[in-house]
């Protein structure tokens, strides 16, 4: 929804009534050699892409880090060197060392040791916005229960680093790259088994980033094996955590709530430079599909593994790793900051849908149904369904799509490997479409202060004996949903940007008379006839659970609803 304004001008300060946390950084797997991956300063979170077909802030994406210190938004500022992280405990401090009202076993007996005099320094202003990436791949041995044990101490030292100093602390956000996202969920383990629900209390919210939650589908070395093999032998704990055997994804709910996991999904495998990864891929899809055709996966991690059970997810067309990838790209950070400080949670349902065309008598006829939506003013994608990502919601055989199954978090349940995957089913009940955040404050524009998100609709049918076509288009159309701010707000559903650019007469009046003023709309200007064409601006209608809106077109009409919540 539009944060066009913030995103253009900077302001003297964040956003009125948000003080950032803490925020930890965690990489993902360094592979067999991790020398050079040490040898990196900021473990990739400083990479980003250049974008040569945009303009102004959309231009140049600088990488997490570098965004984070720059943004107008969120302040945020560099406590990197606060910790040192060591491959041996260091010796105990003795009473003769500079303690900074910190504990002797804080700074010295462990790998993972605070140093008073920098903490001093940097902390000076406050623990609020400070960055601090966890270098795990200091440690011994490369373990996740050694990565897990370093992550619970450096949040505990963080604590610790709020009240020596006299600074507020009400837990850290995480992000995390693939395998860091199994370092965090085994540093919520630790924690929870330090104190029962402490967890909870220290860690705020945690995005994912293509993390194999499921594992990896084509892992299939024995433990055994990568225990005895030259130069794997070391990496052997991580490897086995890439089992798509595991069930463990199921267990998180025990000590952190799955709701505070954002779980991001990647879905562009073409442009994973790993032709052996790709081809491993198209090869676990078999004995679920029948087929080669599909990968559905980021290169590395397949889309079903990248999720947890009863966490939100959200899609995004990058790959695993690389440049303009999961963790390089401005998607990440976008999302990221909208889930830890987001003003408004939006959930978009689908309560009707009748497809009028198509199903052809020669073959079998499969639809398939997926939605983009991206915010105005920051180019780039918050939600991504498409052919291309092979992540819309079907196959459905009925018109109406009421055939698909609407128990995610069920099916992530199971092991990765048991065939019969369902994972592209509806994200949760009530044919649950999409479930992200926005930042109201974001639009500090008096003048212009509605929110404005485009959603591209597409319906696609295939048939799946081969006699007839695989990629059809039933429906495939672009609309643009205007929220007004107050209590309670108003929706307006447009089909083009007629009256959303910087000349237009933008008021919630003015919207609601050129609705009602459409022959297919009534004196409220919300739609008559659900089957009829879209009109060019409809007001979408109350009711205590949502506003609902209807498209309608050639082949397909709908009833879209949507929630908004504070958080």
């Amino acid at each position: 929804m539009s944060e066009t304004t913030a995103a253009r001008r900077a302001d003297d300060g964040a956003v009125p009534g948000v003080r950032p946390r803490p925020l930890l950084l965690v990489r993902g797997f360094g592979g067999l050699d991790v020398e050079a991956e040490q040898r990196n300063a900021y473990q990739g979170f400083n990479d980003g892409t250049v974008y040569p077909e945009r303009r102004g802030q959309n231009f140049i994406y600088e990488g997490f880090v570098l965004r984070a210190l720059k943004s107008a938004r969120y302040r945020y500022t560099d406590a990197t060197n606060v910790v040192g992280y060591y491959p041996e405990a260091l010796e105990p401090a003795d009473s003769s060392r500079y303690l900074g009202g910190f504990a002797p076993d804080d700074i010295g007996g462990n790998s993972v040791v605070i140093d008073p005099a920098t903490a001093e320094l940097v902390l000076a202003s406050g623990l609020a916005g400070t960055i601090w990436v966890y270098r795990y791949y200091d440690l011994r041995p490369r373990a996740l229960a050694t990565y897990g044990a370093g992550l619970a101490r450096l949040v505990r030292l963080i604590e610790k680093a709020a009240a020596v100093h006299g600074h507020d602390f009400e837990g850290v956000d995480i992000v995390a790259h693939s395998m860091g996202g199994l370092v965090v969920r085994e540093g919520l383990k630790v924690l929870h088994g330090e104190k029962k629900d402490s967890a909870r209390r220290l860690v705020h919210k945690v995005v994912t980033l293509g993390t194999p939650h499921r594992g990896i589908a084509f892992q299939g070395l024995p433990r055994w094996l990568t225990a005895v093999l030259p130069g794997v032998r070391d990496t052997s704990d991580e490897l086995a955590a890439f089992s798509p055997h595991r069930k463990d994804a199921a267990r998180v709910k025990q000590w952190f709530d799955p709701e505070n996991i954002l779980t991001v999904v990647g879905t562009d495998f073409r442009t994973y430079h790993n032709a052996a990864a790709s081809l491993a891929n198209r090869l676990t899809s078999l004995p679920d599909e029948g087929t080669l055709a599909t990968n559905r996966s980021d290169g590395l991690v397949k889309q079903a593994a990248a999720q947890l059970p009863g966490a939100p997810r959200t899609f995004v067309h990058k790959c695993h790793g690389g440049p303009d990838s999961l963790v390089t790209s401005r998607e990440a950070y976008e999302i990221a900051m909208r889930f830890f400080h987001g003003t408004h949670r939006v959930r978009l349902h689908l309560d009707e849908a009748r497809i009028s065309r198509g199903r052809d008598f020669f073959g079998k006829s499969e639809f398939y149904f997926g939605v983009t939506i991206k915010p105005r003013g920051v180019d780039f994608e918050l939600f991504h369904q498409s052919r291309a990502a092979q992540n819309c919601y079907g196959p459905f055989r009925e018109a109406d799509l009421s055939d698909g199954r609407e128990d995610l978090a069920e099916e992530l349940a199971r092991p990765l490997a048991k065939t019969g995957d369902e994972t592209t089913c509806w994200a949760g009940p009530d044919r649950l479409i999409w479930d992200g955040w926005i930042d109201a404050n974001a639009v500090p524009d008096p003048d212009s202060p509605e929110m404005v998100f485009r959603l591209d609709v597409y319906v696609g049918e295939r048939d799946s004996y081969g006699v007839g076509f695989s990629d059809n288009v039933i429906f495939r159309k672009q609309y643009y949903v205007q929220v007004f701010p107050g209590s309670p707000m108003q929706m307006f559903v447009h089909t083009d940007e007629r009256w959303l650019g910087p000349a237009a007469t933008r008021t919630e009046q003015a919207m609601g008379q050129e609705a009602a003023d459409l022959s297919s709309t009534d004196d409220r200007g919300v739609v008559r006839d659900a089957e009829a064409p879209s009109p060019q601006v409809q007001r979408a209608e109350h009711a205590d659970d949502g506003w609902r809106f209807d498209v309608a077109g050639t082949g397909f009409a709908a009833t879209f609803r949507v929630e908004i919540d504070g958080v």
